[in-house]
């Protein structure tokens, strides 16, 4: 079976709020998992990059403080030691109006007034979909890979899906969607219609078994100080 060249792209933020927020699952070892996914999905798909898109946490505004910023450094050192031939991270950045945002009121109840706003702090994660489209599109001028795959459920992403299915036509385009599996009739949070309709194949949610497999080890040695599992975590 000739093998398919295939590099993943995360939307860290899609990731964990679209699915692992909440969870005993965080301490993610997302090579593993994408491993895993793909032997099943594609079996002659070969990964060879795992693409991280995120943006640091901000102490002042995290559930943990200090503590959720430290978590989160130690994650991406963890995966950056166990697989450094094929893990990177690309970090955004986040934008917030000091003045704070001019938002309608939620009144239990009542309908939606336009007019009834209070102002609030409006935290927005920037760069993070610029940097996965250009990352994706970069990499299929190089010809780099065979197939590409993109772990989000954010809209946004599509207008690179449609660039690259038109210039590339010959590039597999594979869509992971950070969502939880069917509970009852529906799903608890629906993939993208507007990625899927760009993309070859779509896998619509992830288990949590495939997540209870695809876990770092309570401690990660490293050269120096071991690295290890965040107790909130």
């Amino acid at each position: 079976m000739e093998k398919k060249k295939t590099a993943v792209y995360i939307d860290g933020y899609n990731l964990y709020y679209g699915r692992l927020r909440g969870t005993a699952f965080k301490w993610l070892d997302l090579p593993v998992l994408f491993d895993k996914l793909l032997a099943i999905q594609d079996p002659a798909a070969a990964i060879e990059a795992v693409k991280f898109f995120s943006a640091p946490a901000l102490a002042r505004f995290a559930s943990h403080g200090q503590a959720s910023t430290d978590a989160q450094e130690c994650y991406h050192r963890a995966l950056q030691v166990r697989h450094p031939e094929r893990f990177s991270i690309t970090l955004g950045n986040h934008s917030m109006d000091p003045n704070g945002s001019l938002m309608p009121a939620f009144i239990d109840g009542q309908k939606y007034d336009r007019a009834a706003k209070v102002r609030v702090w409006r935290l927005e994660e920037k760069r993070t979909d610029v940097n996965i489209a250009m990352a994706m599109y970069r990499d299929a001028c190089k010809g780099a890979y065979d197939q590409v795959v993109l772990c989000s459920n954010d809209s946004d992403v599509a207008p690179v899906l449609e660039a690259l299915r038109e210039d590339f036509p010959q590039l597999v385009i594979g869509i992971v969607s950070p969502v939880r599996p069917p509970a009852g009739p529906l799903l608890s949070r629906r993939h993208s219609n507007s990625l899927a309709s760009q993309s070859d194949w779509v896998r619509r949610y992830i288990l949590d078994d495939e997540l209870s497999q695809a876990q770092l080890p309570p401690i990660v040695p490293t050269k120096k100080k071991p690295i290890r599992k965040p107790p909130h975590w």
